[in-house]
C-alpha cells in the first residue's frame, strides 16, 4: 500500500510593465515547476502554501485570487520511503515582486517569470501544465468578466533561469537567453 503525502503551493504571476502576465517557475535541477511543500502539523493547505511560498522565494504577500484551489494526484517511488501516494493543493496569486526581489532557498537553481505560453512549455510535468492552464482560465475569465481585454502579443523565446550560485545574494543574479531547459525525473 502506498504511504500517502500531501503539499501545497501556489501558481503565482505578476503582470508586466505591457500588461502580460508572467509565471512564475522554479528551476528544481531537474525539473520545472511551481512553488510547493509538504504541510506540517497543524497546518491548513494555505498557510502550508504561503509558508512553501515564502521560504522558497522570499515572497510573502501574495494577493490571492479566491475561487481557485486545484489539487492533482500522483504516485511516484522513493528509495527508502517506497511507493508514495502525494496529493497537491494549488492556490491562485499574484504577485509584484521584480526578479532582484526573489530570494531563492536552497532547494532551487534559478527561477524565470514568463509569459503563459512559454510557461506551459516550460513546466515539466502535465499534470502541473493542466493546473497552470486552469488557472489561465480562471483569469482570462475574470478580466474579460471585467471589461479587460487580453493581449497576445506574448515572446515565444526561450528562457534559462536567474541562477543564484552558492554563497551569492539575489542581487548577483542574470538572466540569461539560450535553450529551453527542463527535464523529466
Amino acid at each position: 500500500m502506498a504511504r500517502q503525502e500531501r503539499s501545497a503551493g501556489f501558481v503565482l504571476f505578476r503582470v508586466s510593465s505591457n500588461g502580460d502576465r508572467e509565471y512564475l517557475l522554479l528551476d528544481y535541477g531537474r525539473h520545472w515547476d511551481f512553488p510547493k511543500g509538504h504541510l506540517e502539523n497543524g497546518e491548513d493547505d494555505l498557510a502550508a502554501a504561503l509558508r512553501e511560498l515564502r521560504e522558497e522565494t522570499g515572497i510573502s504577500d501574495p494577493q490571492v485570487i479566491p475561487g481557485f484551489q486545484r489539487e492533482i494526484t500522483y504516485f511516484f517511488r522513493d528509495r527508502k520511503k517506497g511507493l508514495i501516494k502525494k496529493s497537491v493543493a494549488f492556490f491562485l496569486g499574484q504577485t509584484h515582486v521584480q526578479d532582484d526581489q526573489i530570494v531563492l532557498s536552497h532547494e532551487h537553481e534559478g527561477f524565470v517569470f514568463v509569459p503563459f505560453d512559454v510557461a506551459v512549455r516550460q513546466t515539466t510535468y502535465a499534470n502541473a501544465r493542466e493546473v497552470l492552464k486552469l488557472a489561465e482560465e480562471k483569469l482570462a475569465g475574470t478580466r474579460e468578466t471585467s471589461g479587460e481585454s487580453r493581449g497576445d502579443s506574448l515572446s515565444s523565446e526561450p528562457v534559462t533561469p536567474l541562477r543564484m550560485p552558492a554563497g551569492v545574494g539575489h542581487d548577483r543574479a542574470r538572466r540569461g537567453v539560450g535553450g529551453e531547459s527542463g527535464s523529466k525525473t
